[in-house]
């Protein structure tokens, strides 16, 4: 736990250099991504938001707000129109001419740069709280909710990874094969905070999988947002389907579905996802 928060404290002083500097005028925040909209109502400072792209949406009412589209697709005339002070953007915002649109008209757009662990959550936190001038209050929500999570997040990681759990993220169907997470991919992340071992983990980003190659994979595990789950119709029909009905986590009952956004959006939901979880695979 000492070398987390002190891997934090020396990140936090890295990102201050870099990235995460005071804004000029954060009285009017557009937003470019769900993580980032559910750490400023996190930080209390919901009343500054004046727009959200549609991956915002947690908490609920967040839905209310005007809405500046996709964030890998926003338009400058749509958020422009809105007057914003200050963007916030997670790292896939874009496109790169929109963003370079905005900053050549003087307004502060800030990429906040991800990272799939629990203490890049903390990290990015830190980050928009010093944009913002919400330091003193990001530090006592940290201390005080978060780092008591990320240590029984840890005890429990320790439980799964000491009995080597093979562990797939489904992300959705196509052409009838699931679309699974390799590396470097925000679920690679989950699991590995978890204390889990990807499966089948032999390829980077999300691939669709053949049958022969999960059955070879055999996940123990198998986790699935609400939306992938759709594709299948039912758990019913998922532990049905030729690729997994063989696999062990359908034989004996190990899967787990949640909000997608709160499993990979790597905002302060995904630190209780992570431990929740970890406390059910751990059983």
């Amino acid at each position: 736990m000492k070398y987390l928060l002190l891997v934090i404290g020396l990140a936090i002083s890295a990102q201050n250099a870099d990235g995460c500097s005071p804004a000029k005028d954060s009285t009017r925040i557009a937003v470019g991504g769900g993580s980032i909209t559910e750490i400023l109502y996190f930080l209390g400072v919901e009343k500054k938001i004046v727009a959200l792209d549609i991956t915002s949406n947690y908490p609920p009412k967040a839905k209310s707000l005007p809405s500046i589209g996709y964030v890998r697709n926003l338009s400058a005339e749509g958020i422009l129109s809105l007057r914003p002070t200050l963007i916030l953007g997670e790292d896939d915002i874009g496109p790169s001419e929109v963003v370079s649109q905005i900053k050549s008209m003087g307004i502060d757009l800030v990429v906040i740069e991800e990272e799939h662990s629990a203490d890049g959550i903390v990290k990015k936190i830190q980050c928009i709280a010093k944009i913002i001038d919400k330091k003193s209050v990001a530090k006592e929500i940290i201390d005080q909710q978060l780092i008591p999570t990320i240590k029984r997040l840890e005890i429990q990681a320790k439980k799964v990874k000491a009995r080597q759990t093979s562990i797939m993220f489904i992300l959705s169907m196509q052409g009838g094969s699931p679309i699974v997470a390799g590396k470097n991919v925000s679920a690679d992340g989950l699991i590995t905070m978890i204390g889990g071992t990807n499966s089948p983990g032999n390829f980077s980003g999300w691939k669709p999988v053949s049958t022969e190659a999960i059955i070879t994979a055999s996940p123990e595990v198998i986790l699935i947002s609400a939306r992938g789950l759709s594709g299948f119709g039912s758990i019913e029909e998922l532990k049905l389907h030729p690729a997994l009905k063989f696999t062990p986590a359908v034989k004996n009952q190990k899967i787990f579905v949640m909000d997608g956004m709160e499993m990979l959006g790597f905002g302060p939901r995904t630190l209780d996802a992570a431990l929740s979880l970890a406390e059910k695979i751990s059983l």
